[in-house]
């Protein structure tokens, strides 16, 4: 490749290297994308959810989940029918008064920043989604989440732009370009050893077809707990719709290890969780389970922006399970960052050099 052919060369075509690339064509650069397998949105695209959602656990990812949200929200009209875009909104479901209580405090927050949320009551949380069982406390939807699929639209911001299947990099030094992007998740350990990004194993199943069975995503609020601990294996209760009639469940969480085989033991605490949720789950027919590795930081904020120590390397990594949401959003700071434009959110929250306090 010669540096005067390609102004950028991504490292990755999953989805966030897909946007990545995405702006730096639409800002007039001459882009291309080197992927190590053989398939566009493989890895942890393919391995995700889908789900495009506003979080709240900090400012950080706050800003880039909304920001990003509002992006997915304008390309939506463009997106192929095979994404399979499916704007069901988010229902965190609360089980008890104390997880209520933070229903309440979710909603305080979100209201506040012109997020659209509603908080239901153990009636009105019935009503939404029959399938749940009796007696839980409530809920708070958010109707702006949707899901989608996200290899395909991976594919859909990848068009135009020359993709190198079973491109490997080795070496930095061999990439001759101008600028290089690394959106690589956990493999980005290999570039530059420092980074602090480490896989988190998780565990999917996905059903047969049961059109109107389920109607939104379900996130129980007990996923905040699972997602925050990073000592322990954990479990958390996730069901996601499918524009297909098919079920998504989830999650699991583990450190520690770098097998994707999937661990019964695992599958089956997870498994166990969604029907403390849904009893009615183990009636339906699950067709294939998988396993995937999210790219995870300390703070549980991704890595965006300027490798310190390089004048032309950039890092798009490390988002954890948000890496769909945020995709879009990653890709727009990346751009911004290079061309020298102002950022409508602080570039400086994603900074790869900043300092990582110590997290529990």
């Amino acid at each position: 490749m010669s540096s005067c052919k390609y102004d950028a060369i991504v490292v990755g075509a999953g989805i966030v290297g897909a946007a990545c690339a995405r702006e730096l064509k639409l800002a007039g650069l001459n882009v291309a994308v080197f992927e190590a397998s053989g398939t566009i949105g493989g890895g942890a695209t393919a391995a995700g959810m889908g789900h495009l959602a506003v979080m709240d656990d900090s400012d950080a990812q706050f800003a880039l989940t909304s920001f990003s949200q509002r992006l997915w929200s304008e390309l939506a009209p463009e997106l192929p029918a095979d994404a399979e875009l499916l704007p069901c909104g988010s229902l965190w479901v609360a089980a008890d008064d104390e997880e209520m209580a933070e229903v309440h405090r979710k909603y305080a927050f979100y209201t506040a920043r012109g997020i659209p949320v509603e908080v239901l009551d153990e009636h009105q949380l019935a009503q939404a989604e029959p399938a749940l069982r009796p007696g839980l406390a409530g809920g708070l939807r958010m109707p702006a989440d949707s899901v989608c699929y996200p290899p395909c639209a991976a594919r859909y911001l990848l068009e135009g732009i020359p993709v190198f299947l079973n491109h490997r990099v080795t070496r930095l030094e061999d990439i001759d370009a101008g600028l290089t992007i690394l959106a690589t998740g956990t493999a980005v350990t290999q570039f530059v050893p420092w980074a602090p990004v480490a896989p988190r194993k998780g565990h999917l199943l996905i059903t047969d077809r049961y059109p109107g069975y389920l109607t939104h995503q379900l996130i129980e609020l007990g996923y905040l707990k699972s997602a925050h601990a990073v000592a322990t294996d954990s479990v958390a209760f996730n069901a996601q719709p499918r524009a297909t009639g098919q079920i998504l469940i989830g999650s699991s969480r583990q450190f520690g290890t770098e097998d994707p085989v999937i661990e019964q033991h695992m599958l089956t605490r997870m498994l166990a969780r969604a029907l403390e949720y849904m009893p009615g789950l183990a009636n339906l027919q699950g067709i294939r389970t998988w396993t995937g590795f999210r790219a995870a930081t300390p703070d549980k904020v991704p890595l965006i922006g300027l490798c310190p120590g390089f004048d032309n390397l950039y890092l798009a990594t490390g988002h954890e399970g948000l890496g769909i949401s945020t995709s879009l959003a990653t890709g727009r700071l990346i751009s911004d960052e290079i061309l020298g434009r102002t950022s409508e959110i602080p570039r400086e929250w994603y900074a790869p050099g900043r300092e990582f306090a110590h997290h529990e």
